[in-house]
């Protein structure tokens, strides 16, 4: 089940603007253009953003997600008509034959479950033609940074158009090994509805990740740095091995 903040229609649709800036998305955009791709399936793709991004260079897109909510507004942004939009999760990919399937931001992490996240590798590597790309993100566990996950340093009140102020705070509920959870809290000014948000996330080591890649038939490239995080993500390349020549 996809966090209330992608689930629940009114907060899905002030997602972007509590959100606004996605610099960490333009290194994927290099990557992409980098690896020449011309077929990329966003897995994860929220409200679309990275999607529509790509789709405006020219990019075949499928954005997936598991959330429909969210999906429903990436479909209302200009533009939407280039993507293909599906409603799901990376175990039910179709044979795309892709250049490169991304998983941005937090998308690999919100994959808790061991064998949810073994079958959406699996799922990824038979959506991939043979030599095609995956990239995705994962916080480094050793720098914690749950830590910084409390309300003091997170809340604001956003004032946001249509909409009025909006009050937002995060509070960690609980670190349970790898698991972390957190609720985020809104609270509506024009009518004082007060949402939740729970969500967690799954910190992997990168030798696990490495193993996990292996044993769904992806080959591990790379493992790069965050330009705009230095230090406190990995993000992993990786590849469905080319067929053996005929």
């Amino acid at each position: 089940m996809a966090d209330e903040c992608f689930t629940v229609p009114r907060l899905a649709a002030l997602y972007d603007a509590l959100d606004p800036d996605r610099s960490d998305l333009l290194p994927y955009l290099a990557l992409a253009d980098g690896l020449g791709a011309a077929e990329v399936v966003d897995l994860g793709c929220g409200t679309g953003v990275f999607a529509l991004l790509l789709a405006g260079r020219g990019v075949r897109v499928v954005g997936v997600d598991p959330a429909a909510a969210s999906v429903e507004v990436a479909r209302g942004k200009p533009g939407a008509e280039r993507v293909r939009w599906l409603v799901g999760d990376g175990t039910g990919l179709p044979p795309l034959r892709a250049d490169l399937v991304t998983m941005t931001a937090n998308a690999a992490q919100e994959i808790t479950d061991p064998e949810h996240w073994s079958a959406t590798l699996r799922g990824v590597r038979g959506a991939l033609r043979p030599g095609g790309h995956l990239v995705f993100e994962s916080r480094v566990p050793a720098r914690r940074a749950w830590e910084s996950w409390t309300r003091e340093a997170s809340h604001r009140v956003s004032d946001l158009p249509g909409v009025g102020a909006v009050e937002s705070w995060v509070e960690l509920r609980s670190v349970d090994g790898p698991l972390v959870s957190f609720r985020w809290h809104y609270v509506f000014a024009s009518d004082g509805q007060h949402l939740t948000s729970d969500s967690t996330l799954r910190f992997r080591e990168r030798a696990e990740v490495e193993a996990d890649l292996r044993a769904a038939g992806l080959e591990p490239l790379e493992v790069r740095d965050a330009p705009d995080r230095p230090g406190l993500e990995y993000v992993f390349l990786a590849r469905r091995p080319p067929d053996p020549p005929s």
